[in-house]
């Protein structure tokens, strides 16, 4: 009995300042000591002051599921920022052909009859299409030769996606210099 106070006196004095750990191995063997357990076996840390203890082993885990939680938040930052740098350089791609086109036919086309979208300040119209930027951009296009193609539009002078578009169905207005105006469903421009 002396020698058990006398073990658990030097392990409390030296304990004192560092804690008591409780350590359970995977038999159930328990032992205490002055510094921290091994990582197999099961860890409860001892304040002599106050008589609490905590379950370092828990602990450690809720620190690494945090750790997984931060370390999964970041991929998903990242993976969104490629994304939309992704999508931006689609949609400016898109954009230059729509320039390219007006530029190499100025009879077809006025000057400013498909204004690229600059994707850092849309119109509050597109900001509810935002993701879809690209395609816009692409249809747009489109429309501006399917209208042309009609017969009844000599020039486009303006192609811009219209109030009656849904997240479903973009619907395009197409304004030529005749006077005549086109409303194009993107299901029309994919026939």
């Amino acid at each position: 009995m002396r020698i058990t106070l006398f073990i658990l006196g030097s392990l409390f004095s030296v304990g004192a300042f560092a804690g008591i750990y409780k350590c359970t191995d995977v038999n159930g063997k328990t032992d205490y000591q002055a510094k921290p357990c091994d990582p197999e076996h099961k860890t409860v840390q001892i304040n002599v002051k106050t008589g609490s203890s905590t379950d370092t082993s828990d602990q450690e885990k809720q620190n690494q599921d945090v750790a997984e939680k931060e370390q999964a938040e970041k991929l998903e930052q990242e993976l969104l920022l490629k994304k939309q740098a992704q999508l931006k350089q689609d949609a400016m791609s898109e954009s230059a052909k729509n320039q390219f086109l007006i530029k190499n036919n100025p009879e077809k086309f006025s000057a400013f009859s498909i204004p690229p979208y600059d994707p850092e300040q849309l119109p509050d119209l597109l900001k509810n299409y935002q993701a879809r930027l690209p395609d816009i951009e692409r249809l747009r296009r489109q429309a501006a030769e399917k209208a042309l193609v009609s017969g009844s539009c000599t020039r486009v002078e303006a192609v811009e996606l219209h109030s009656k578009s849904t997240k479903k169905a973009l619907v395009f207005s197409v304004d030529c210099s005749s006077g005549k105006s086109f409303y194009f469903t993107e299901q029309d421009l994919a026939e």
